[in-house]
């Protein structure tokens, strides 16, 4: 099957085209969140950290008590298969899925069911992002299932998106249970000040990012100095540049925080830059 749609989902052995019906009302995924997802891109055929990113949802079925009957591996090939029906030029998510069907309160491992969707979606243009201070916080490794991609974390993310757009801003800066800044609403974050990166260390309040580390282990081998460390919000407001990582846009500049604005830097960009050589290099 080829896509027609813009849509493709691999579930139980076959391609469906569009958005298959597969989850109903009693199926605990829907109704108890035992949902786990991860996000691949492939854009002109470079799909980048692919074999990462299988691994991670299966991590993250595990973390949530389901019992994953794939590989990462036997993933990842089902994710080409799917590529392969779109056009090489296409700029394409590649989302694969566990959920448990059924379980009260609890999934039931044994009811673990899969899907792999891939669906064509537009890698956003290098332009900029506004962002504002959040009300909301996020959840301590001890208070949520944040090791894992779960979609039930997905709600917090959506009010802090709901809270910034009312004040007029694309997306808002989040502190951890402890004051600390921990990330943008669904990126992560980084600030430059006088030539040195700076980053929160990871504390298990939010996702370490397979595009996040890649980043950083790039601008280490460009010989830029990457310092994870706690960062206070008030830092930010001094920075010279702001970028953020994720799957959806890989490297991002925030050009206004508050009523601060900042450039498009050099080190955002340069960062941009390493990223797509390094996914040329490394074409599957």
């Amino acid at each position: 099957m080829a896509a027609s749609g813009g849509a493709l989902t691999y579930h139980a052995g076959d391609w469906h085209e569009g958005n298959p019906a597969l989850m109903g009302p009693l199926t605990h995924g829907v109704w108890l969140a035992s949902t786990v997802f991860d996000g691949a891109r492939a854009v002109a055929g470079l799909v980048p950290d692919l074999d990462r990113h299988c691994t991670r949802v299966v991590q993250s079925a595990r973390a949530m008590g389901l019992d994953p009957m794939l590989t990462p591996g036997e993933i990842e090939e089902l994710a080409w298969e799917g590529i392969r029906r779109f056009p090489p030029a296409a700029e394409l998510y590649i989302c694969p899925m566990f959920w448990a069907e059924s379980g009260f309160v609890y999934p039931d491992p044994a009811s673990t069911r899969f899907c792999l969707s891939v669906y064509e979606l537009p890698l956003p243009p290098f332009a900029g992002f506004s962002a504002c201070r959040s009300s909301y916080r996020r959840a301590a490794r001890d208070m949520a299932p944040t090791d894992c991609k779960a979609s039930c974390l997905y709600p917090n993310i959506a009010r802090i998106g709901r809270e910034a757009k009312a004040r007029g801003f694309e997306s808002a800066v989040v502190l951890d249970a402890n004051g600390n800044v921990a990330e943008f609403a669904f990126t992560n974050l980084f600030m430059v000040k006088d030539g040195t990166v700076h980053t929160p260390a990871p504390t298990g309040t939010f996702l370490n990012g397979i595009t996040r580390q890649r980043v950083i282990a790039l601008l280490r081998q460009a010989d830029i100095g990457v310092v994870e460390r706690a960062i206070g919000f008030e830092e930010l407001l001094t920075a010279d540049e702001l970028f953020a990582t994720g799957n959806y846009a890989k490297v991002q500049p925030c050009t206004r925080l508050e009523e601060i604005h900042y450039p498009v830097g050099p080190t955002a960009s340069l960062a941009r830059t390493l990223y797509w050589d390094f996914a040329r290099r490394h074409a599957g």
